[in-house]
């Protein structure tokens, strides 16, 4: 399967659109490779490793 990743939709060589977004702890500026959801938070990537839970 030349050209496909395993659920059978093609690559897309093209860089991720990113989208503005505020950052729910920090309250920061930030951009983010999906469509943020209304009502949902978006982290910046320094609160979201800080909230991510660490694994052993």
């Amino acid at each position: 399967m030349e050209g496909r990743n395993r659920s059978g939709g093609r690559f897309n060589d093209s860089p991720r659109e990113m989208h503005k977004a505020t950052c729910a702890d920090c309250k920061n500026e930030c951009e983010v490779p999906f469509k943020p959801t209304e009502g949902k938070p978006v982290y910046c990537k320094e609160c979201f490793s800080k909230r991510k839970p660490q694994r052993f």
